[in-house]
């Protein structure tokens, strides 16, 4: 199957939200429509040396244009800064828009939950299911009021449908009490850090909502964490040994070695790279695998995840 083919496209606009995210607005460079997208896809930006970055698309009336959110990451690898670092006019190269954070449309209730820069796809959901009259509540979530960007788009948007929570006041998010009011048959989707994710994940089990009615999204490429150490994968099939560096994923030292790992989001979100692991004990990083699917530690996500020590021997 062909790649599709990347577009160019030129900064229209770029202001900022708050003292952390800039919004950027991106037009096609010939003033044609950019391919349509459904709320919750995202586009992949080149940002140099062949590499790219993810960023969700808002909500934008005109078919000419994309809207993004971008928070500056204090350990940003480069996207952040590369992105921060346009203006208008610049032109530059994305990959047309993926979706791996879908609505579900049959849901009779959607409850959307949004931790800081993670609103920009929830943002999309929300316009979608307020323009079709479909029930639904957002609860977006922050440090502070100063740290939540849209608010006041948001407000107009949605209106009373729209819960904002902030950790130092006294409305920080009850996720156990959101979930538990709900009605039955609601879909959960939530984008935000990766506590909070896992948060709201335990807490629907606990719940009682199904998995298939349960969807996130990590907004965020996970790095390196202080007592990372270098370690090893063996490759069942062939028997290769290859070593994985601190600040390397399995992933990129696979591809470095001539292997085609199949992956997608780079992130720990999607499942896509689920790899079998012989043995070994994994330090699991993802967002995907349930506890008990982490206790029995014969899978794992290998765009995020490593060896807590030694080598792993991967079903490769």
């Amino acid at each position: 199957m062909q790649a599709p083919k990347n577009i160019m496209v030129k900064v229209a606009d770029a202001s900022e939200a708050t003292q952390e995210i800039k919004t950027i607005s991106l037009a096609s460079s010939d003033g044609a429509p950019l391919p349509e997208y459904t709320p919750g896809a995202h586009i992949d930006v080149v940002i140099g040396g062949g590499e790219t970055r993810s960023y969700s698309l808002m909500p934008i009336a005109r078919k000419t244009e994309y809207k993004l959110g971008v928070l500056l990451e204090a350990n940003s690898t480069g996207g952040s800064k590369f992105m921060h670092g346009l203006n208008i006019g610049d032109q530059i190269s994305i990959e047309p828009p993926k979706n791996d954070f879908p609505l579900h449309e049959s849901a009779s209730f959607s409850l959307l939950f949004a931790g800081g820069i993670g609103i920009t796809p929830i943002m999309a959901m929300a316009a979608e299911l307020q323009n079709t009259g479909a029930k639904f509540a957002l609860h977006y979530a922050g440090r502070s009021r100063a740290s939540l960007a849209f608010v006041d788009d948001l407000q107009a948007r949605i209106n009373d449908k729209l819960h904002m929570h902030y950790d130092d006041e006294a409305s920080a998010l009850d996720i156990s009490g959101v979930l538990g009011a709900a009605p039955g048959q609601t879909h959960i989707y939530v984008c935000g850090p990766k506590g909070m994710i896992e948060a709201v994940q335990k807490q629907a089990v606990d719940c009682g909502y199904p998995k298939e009615q349960i969807h996130f999204e990590l907004f965020a490429t996970l790095s390196a964490q202080t007592g990372d150490t270098e370690f090893e994968i063996e490759l069942s099939s062939s028997g290769k040994i290859l070593s994985v560096g601190v600040g390397q994923t399995i992933i990129e030292v696979l591809e470095a070695a001539g292997e085609d790992p199949i992956y997608d989001c780079s992130r720990g979100d999607c499942g896509i790279c689920q790899t079998g692991v012989i043995s070994g004990e994994i330090d699991h990083r993802d967002v995907v695998l349930s506890a008990a699917e982490k206790s029995a530690g014969d899978v794992m996500q290998i765009c995020v995840s490593r060896s807590k020590g030694g080598k792993l021997v991967l079903d490769l």
